[in-house]
């Protein structure tokens, strides 16, 4: 019998999360059962989808239930095992995080190498994040080389890395953050051609600024503001990679779209939603791009970590409001 913590959803949010929404709860796990294994998580992932999970309207996978341990990626290691080809000491991923310990189906655990990267790297750039860039780039907006991109949130895990992808690709990157020191980072160590604080003036105005032949490709993490500008300013024959729309998931009601949603027809244009679970089948291809450029420092991943479960519920709300750069981390001990 194992004693751990794990975060519940204690209330269903309506508009911005608070703390009270939340509730640490410490519990007695049984041991693991046939064909499961039992895992001490080192690092739990903190991604703006979650907001999602915690709306019980309906969307493409189930919510969150009040009263219930929340769950998301998470890394870490086994320490009881009675699945055959997971042993005591591997280092796992996995999707029942927001936890110190897990009992997790050894089907549904993924062993890592961690000889050459830190464990949490596969809730990031080696992992849902990662892909979700590289599928997004790739394979929905087909991004060329010689080719101008506009990615919002592009100091975020998915957006820092699709700007360094496609800048790999030979393509010319225009970013947006929330910040004077994001908007450094990203052009003076990610080497972004342009970005800007969307916060220091309105969206269109600045990419027009910084794109003033217009832009081929939109990556949105962002939705409102930011995909209007995009629409105009995308060319005849752009393309659009809809990821996500964190400026909307704290909506406490229904808000007016794009006012510009004529130009899709204007400009023949293609917006194109998209979720990474469909993609899967191009893992290998991905990791047999990012893997190398990783290794070889041509692609950064940072983190932003917080130490402790019991900060858990405090590095979400900080995610929403935008206080990571990079991928935001939850490290629970030493991988």
């Amino acid at each position: 019998m194992t004693t751990s913590r794990s975060w519940h959803l204690a209330a269903r949010p309506v508009g911005e999360p608070t703390l009270e929404d939340f509730a640490l709860v410490a519990s007695t796990l049984a041991d693991p059962g046939e064909g499961e294994v039992l895992i001490r998580n080192t690092a739990l992932s903190v991604d703006p989808y979650m907001r999602g999970r915690m709306s019980a309207a309906k969307s493409y996978a189930d919510p969150y239930r009040v009263g219930e341990a929340m769950w998301g990626g998470a890394v870490g290691a086994v320490v009881a095992s009675r699945f055959d080809g997971i042993a005591v000491g591997d280092t796992v991923l996995h999707g029942l995080g927001w936890r110190e310990h897990s009992v997790v189906p050894g089907s549904q655990a993924q062993v890592v190498d961690t000889s050459d990267v830190p464990d949490s790297a596969y809730l990031g750039v080696l992992g849902m994040p990662g892909l979700t860039a590289w599928v997004g780039l790739f394979e929905i907006a087909q991004l060329k080389a010689g080719e101008t991109v506009f990615v919002s949130g592009a100091a975020g895990a998915v957006g820092s890395l699709v700007g360094q992808l496609a800048k790999l690709r030979g393509a010319t990157v225009i970013g947006s953050a929330g910040s004077p020191e994001k908007v450094r980072w990203l052009t003076g160590q990610l080497g972004f051609d342009a970005a800007f604080d969307y916060k220091a003036g309105p969206v269109a105005a600045q990419l027009a600024a910084a794109a003033p032949e217009g832009i081929d490709v939109y990556f949105d993490n962002v939705g409102g503001e930011h995909l209007e500008a995009a629409i105009g300013a995308l060319k005849p024959f752009g393309r659009a990679a809809i990821c996500g729309m964190i400026s909307r998931y704290n909506d406490a009601s229904p808000q007016p779209g794009p006012a510009n949603l004529p130009l899709l027809v204007a400009k023949r244009l293609r917006l194109q939603g998209f979720l990474v679970f469909d993609h899967a089948h191009h893992t290998p291809q991905f990791l047999a791009e990012v893997g190398p450029a990783l290794a070889d420092g041509r692609l950064q991943a940072r983190e932003t970590v917080v130490h402790g479960i019991e900060q858990m519920a405090l590095a979400f709300l900080g995610l929403l409001r935008g206080d990571n750069t990079g991928k935001m981390v939850v490290r629970l001990s030493a991988p």
